[in-house]
């Protein structure tokens, strides 16, 4: 469904302007005639910060920030003290302002955190906002009765219960309750079984939120991270209207099949233009892609390989 960049990958750690292990899971978004991304960068010690990287066709011609955009802060926020990672960026329509979300790692283990910006160069941190673990966080850009929406992943430990996408709402993008199971990780043999999270934010559409997660699983030669579809309900997103039964988009060019973490494509960020879904992701942990796809096609897609159910939870 996706088409490749065919000069993927579009940005590789020899692009920074300064010296760092791996770029990787950019959060993107379209300001005026640019597109930025918010790329996670792993540096020699093993730790990851923010950096922002722009370009005009959002394609070639990046133009990268020379330091760190977004450095963690441990001595202010110690939740960040072993880095910051994984953002998703969120235009917060009711108060004109940009919601970055994104994965501190703190002694606790990994927690989801917040910062407010207006211009990608100032950050106004929130601090954690869920406690650990949990991780694959963003928001969506407007309110439900005057509530703030949320996806997120707890990770469960428990043996045999899986770690499910949820949705959590709050008044004030603080304090979090009302929290249910969205997209349940299956059972069994599937591509999606023990461990699904979110990718992008939610993509509003005519037909419903459209959300783009990542299935994990497990084999003998390791993990394998997949990317599936959902719709949720425009007006309550606790409904869920659909979900693929196959992947639409996995590991298969060298740049996805090894590096840092081999079999991963991992997008954190998609625009629409028109009809065309362009989604940024990460490739092995190592580097950046950008692909392609019509979003009709995927929706003829979506409806094509909604799954039933009992094949939701893994029942058959």
């Amino acid at each position: 469904m996706f088409t490749r960049f065919e000069g993927n990958p579009i940005i590789t750690v020899q692009d920074l302007p300064y010296q760092a292990n791996a770029v990787f899971n950019p959060a993107a978004v379209r300001i005026g005639e640019e597109t930025l991304l918010l790329m996670r960068v792993e540096d020699r010690r093993g730790l990851s910060h923010l950096t922002v990287a722009r370009s005009k066709d959002g394609i070639t011609d990046w133009h990268i920030d020379a330091v760190p955009t977004m450095a963690p802060q441990a001595v202010s926020h110690p939740e960040e003290l072993w880095g910051i990672e994984d953002p998703r960026i969120t235009y917060l329509e009711p108060i004109l302002t940009w919601a970055v979300v994104y994965t501190s790692y703190s002694k606790g283990g990994p927690l989801v955190s917040m910062a407010l910006t207006d211009d990608f160069k100032h950050f106004e941190r929130k601090g954690s906002i869920l406690p650990p673990e949990d991780k694959d966080a963003a928001f969506f850009p407007v309110q439900f009765g005057r509530r703030w929406a949320m996806i997120h992943r707890p990770y469960s430990s428990g043996e045999g219960t899986g770690s499910h996408i949820w949705i959590s709402f709050s008044p004030d993008m603080q304090h979090w309750g009302d929290h249910q199971i969205l997209i349940p990780a299956r059972k069994g043999g599937w591509w999606d079984a023990n461990k699904v999270g979110l990718c992008p934010p939610p993509l509003r559409t005519d037909k419903g939120w459209l959300i783009m997660y990542h299935g994990v699983q497990d084999n003998a030669s390791g993990s394998i991270y997949r990317l599936g579809l959902a719709l949720a309900d425009l007006e309550d997103p606790t409904i869920l209207l659909a979900r693929s039964d196959e992947w639409v988009f996995a590991p298969q060019m060298p740049y996805e099949m090894v590096g840092n973490v081999d079999k991963v494509v991992f997008p954190c960020g998609w625009i629409l233009d028109g009809e065309s879904v362009r989604i940024y992701y990460g490739c092995a942990d190592t580097c950046i892609g950008c692909a392609t796809a019509s979003l009709t096609e995927l929706f003829d897609w979506l409806e094509t390989h909604n799954m039933t159910a009992k094949q939701s939870l893994g029942l058959e």
